[in-house]
């Protein structure tokens, strides 16, 4: 058996890797690189794993650095199914749609810009469009949760639950190569254990190989049960002050775990009674599917199922659609609540909101997420004096609280526990690690050596291994 990396090998995005036996070819993930437009977009454009030859692609979860080149791949001329949960699926159609309409707008941005007409170069395409994107939903085939399935002839697959976003899996894959049975686990991205709505990441057995990654593998993060009180308090303290409090979220995943705290402290009548607005239209399809799904959610969605109908509503409660709609928010007065899109702040509605709201000292940004450097976000969370917010610079006067403990990754008590619990059970033959920087990624390795039968490696972009 050969296992290529060709993506999220020494960095964070792009996950990509080539699973290849005697008789089948297989691609774990296909997720966009993302950065620079140079220097990634040569790495999206071509492709090194022959898609036409390939026979299957499974999908861990839909986050776009993992599921975000799947039309690019369509586009190249694979036309086989994509394996992954039902939930996974459902999500992966809304947001390569989305990825697909936000690169269609920015080409034809750049085209009335002329871009680079002097050097007489033409303005880029689309890596793909929304048309690639609805031909490539049309491939997804469902695979249940913790059950054997066939895909082909010597190829078995079982999914288990990752603990990172709504239908995230861990791939238990056992393939049939020169007449021996070899059992690889690819952990996709492994979340956290007790977090909100989400199924704890699940174990697994001995085998002879793991491909994970490594993302937080030298951190640790704050606790997640302290989050429903720090949102009460700060929402609370805003009320107060007749502020507003402005929450930049990601639509997937962060957006509906802060709308099911509010509902939980509403249920408790713990929290002060002030109007919460959604604004953001991907939010708001995400959080349908997460309605659809929430029989794969963990034991308290359960129990408060069964005597609130809707976990992700609450008088209150407004889910924004239009721009118009969106924009009188800012004529309005506070309190209120407005978690919008745009997770570090440099895209999205949230970027309106922070303009409108930054300069007074009642209203609060609330930061729930790593901010990037150079992004609008990590000045907030530096609590710079000033701020250019489209061109114009406002004065940073608003109230800046910061909660850590949302993070949807592992961190190294986690990957502790995980790899813990596969030492009881056996261990693996070879251990590679994926998707994380090279400090992390050491710390992991170092980490997981009694784990590994030979020791872990850290693997770098288009490097093969034979196990």
């Amino acid at each position: 058996m050969k296992i290529t990396f060709l993506g999220a090998a020494g960095e964070v995005t792009g996950s990509q890797h080539l699973i290849e036996t005697n008789s089948a070819r297989i691609l774990l993930d296909c997720g966009l690189f993302q950065g620079r437009a140079d220097e990634v977009r040569p790495k999206n454009e071509h492709f090194k794993c022959s898609p036409k030859t390939l026979d299957a692609v499974i999908l861990s979860h839909a986050h776009i650095d993992h599921c975000g080149n799947l039309p690019g791949l369509y586009k190249a001329g694979y036309r086989g199914p994509i394996f992954t949960s039902r939930a996974t699926a459902d999500i992966a159609a809304i947001m390569l749609r989305d990825s697909a309409r936000i690169q269609e707008e920015d080409a034809r941005y750049q085209q009335k810009k002329a871009y680079d007409q002097t050097r007489g170069s033409l303005p880029p395409k689309p890596l793909y469009t929304e048309e690639d994107a609805k031909n490539t939903a049309r491939l997804f085939e469902d695979l249940p949760f913790h059950a054997w399935t066939e895909l082909l002839d010597g190829v078995k697959v079982r999914l288990h639950h990752a603990g990172h976003i709504l239908g995230a899996a861990i791939v238990e894959l056992d393939l049939l190569d020169a007449g021996e049975w070899k059992r690889l686990i690819f952990t996709g991205d492994l979340g956290r254990r007790n977090q909100p709505i989400l199924m704890d990441p699940e174990t697994v057995e001995r085998c002879d190989v793991v491909i994970t990654e490594s993302t937080y593998g030298d951190k640790l993060h704050s606790d997640a049960s302290n989050v429903k009180a720090e949102l009460q308090r700060i929402i609370c303290e805003a009320s107060r002050r007749e502020g507003k409090v402005i929450i930049p979220a990601f639509s997937l995943g962060r957006t509906q775990m802060l709308v099911y705290l509010l509902n939980e402290l509403r249920n408790e009548d713990a929290m002060c009674r002030v109007p919460v607005y959604i604004d953001s239209p991907l939010a708001i399809r995400l959080t349908e599917v997460h309605r659809a799904n929430v029989d794969v959610m963990d034991s308290g969605v359960q129990e408060t199922l069964k005597f609130d109908d809707d976990i992700f509503d609450f008088p209150g409660l407004t889910y924004v659609q239009s721009q118009e709609e969106s924009m009188s928010l800012n004529r309005r007065k506070g309190p209120f609540v407005v978690i919008a899109a745009g997770g570090m702040c440099e895209n999205g509605r949230v970027v309106h909101h922070l303009k409108h709201s930054v300069d007074d000292e009642n209203n609060t940004i609330m930061i729930i997420g790593f901010q990037g450097e150079h992004t609008l976000g990590r000045r907030i969370v530096e609590r710079r004096e000033e701020l250019k917010i489209h061109g114009k610079l406002y004065p940073l006067k608003a109230k800046v609280e910061i909660i850590n403990g949302l993070s949807a990754h592992a961190d190294a008590s986690d990957f502790q526990w995980w790899f813990g619990e596969l030492l009881k059970k056996g261990g693996a033959g070879q251990i590679f690690l994926v998707h994380g920087e090279s400090k992390p990624a050491a710390a992991l390795a170092k980490m997981v050596e009694d784990c590994s039968d030979l020791p872990p490696v850290i693997a770098q972009f288009g490097q093969s291994f034979e196990v």
